[in-house]
């Protein structure tokens, strides 16, 4: 009998499907569609309004899409949220935490939510480089401090799969050099997917493998660097984004 080679179907880390969502008269997202690989580190780029931050929350479980469907680890939110809570982590454009708590206090207030102890508390203290900040409180720590801290504590339980919304937003250039230097030893390591909204086109060129285009809830481009410009005569992501849509990046004062 001949051998016969049984084909295995590839299931991605993420697949979005075709998602559509609205707000009143607003149409937010237009049937997006996209796969991420396990590792890969992927931006969602375009100007406020786009549809980004709808599609995450989406992907998050904050919001349902009004059709379309999400798969996490081929698990979606309706039938397996508890199971899928523990295996992600976020960080949101407006994390707050208790002024009056030190950061050690806060890291083991959220590690107690994941039944971890001191041990988890102290590495990602130490990976987020917020050692020398363990006793101080909340209150007086500076922006990107505390972005840290909105990153270490969604790295406690170390999610398979990190969403970041526009993390350095409002951060000095050092403060966001710091953060990046953060997520490239989480790339390295090769065990995090990392989905990330940005304005800021140095970011999501220094970070990610892919950057996928939004704009008006529907994706324009997707691809790596090279191959989003080629073609074009576009010599960075601005360009390319106003050939597109005629606009900048950060042109549109509305969120959605």
């Amino acid at each position: 009998m001949p051998a016969t080679c049984t084909q295995v179907k590839f299931m991605a880390e993420i697949e979005v499907t075709d998602i559509y969502k609205s707000f009143r008269d607003v149409q937010a997202v237009r049937g997006i569609s996209f796969d991420i690989a396990a590792g890969e580190f992927v931006a969602l780029l375009g100007p406020n309004g786009a549809g980004k931050t709808t599609t995450v929350e989406m992907m998050e479980g904050l919001r349902r899409p009004d059709s379309g469907q999400i798969l996490l680890r081929g698990k979606n939110w309706q039938r397996h949220e508890r199971e899928l809570r523990r295996i992600i982590g976020l960080s949101l454009q407006e994390t707050r935490f208790a002024e009056k708590l030190t950061v050690c206090e806060t890291l083991r207030l959220f590690a107690g939510f994941y039944d971890l102890g001191d041990e988890r508390v102290r590495e990602v203290t130490e990976l987020t480089g917020l050692e020398s900040k363990r006793r101080a409180l909340v209150g007086t720590l500076s922006g990107g401090q505390r972005q840290r801290l909105a990153l270490a504590v969604a790295l406690l339980n170390s999610p398979q799969i990190l969403f970041l919304d526009e993390p350095t937003t409002g951060l000095d250039p050092h403060s966001r050099l710091d953060l990046w230097n953060i997520l490239r030893t989480l790339k390295r390591e090769g065990r995090t997917t990392l989905i990330l909204t940005t304005h800021y086109m140095e970011e999501a060129e220094s970070l990610c493998d892919r950057i996928i285009i939004i704009d008006e809830g529907r994706i324009l481009r997707s691809g790596d660097l090279a191959t989003l410009l080629d073609g074009d005569g576009a010599r960075n992501l601005d360009e390319l984004f106003i050939k597109l849509t005629g606009k900048r990046l950060t042109e549109i004062p509305a969120q959605l």
